[in-house]
């Protein structure tokens, strides 16, 4: 990723801050996702073709992994390693929802494209995360 294009995404120039940022949007969305699944397994998993046991499992973990998540972003410089646990987990979600659905799942058409969409909106969240790490790591402040 061309230095111009994470600028562009970030909305800032300013490693830090995009790592913040990245880190925070990731929080938000895998809470969404957490408190989708807890509030509504039943309907979510019917509409999916999952079971509501596993969704609920699953939000409670996502609940907990983005209020982690959170945490390391609201510091106000997040410390390197956490951060590199983040994105993988991150890669390690995306790769095994994959395998999931290729070998254990036996989702609706819905719930096949839901988990390919957050498993490359997870792995997207890897990579900025993982970008915007390096960028601070090369900047000497």
């Amino acid at each position: 990723m061309s230095a111009t294009q994470f600028t562009a995404l970030a909305r800032t120039r300013d490693p830090h801050t995009a790592l913040r940022r990245f880190l925070a949007l990731d929080a938000a969305v895998t809470g969404a996702n957490g408190l989708l699944c807890l509030a509504a397994s039943g309907p979510l998993g019917r509409f999916l073709g999952v079971g509501s046991g596993l969704l609920l499992e699953l939000g409670v973990f996502l609940a907990v992994f983005a209020a982690g998540v959170g945490v390391l972003a609201s510091r106000a410089r997040p410390a390197t390693l956490p951060v590199r646990d983040v994105v993988e987990a991150n890669l390690a979600w995306a790769a095994l929802s994959c395998v999931a659905l290729a070998v254990w799942l036996t989702p609706s058409a819905a719930g096949a494209v839901w988990t390919v969409l957050q498993a490359v909106t997870v792995a997207g969240f890897a990579l900025l995360q993982y970008a915007a790490l390096r960028a601070r790591q090369g900047r000497s402040d």
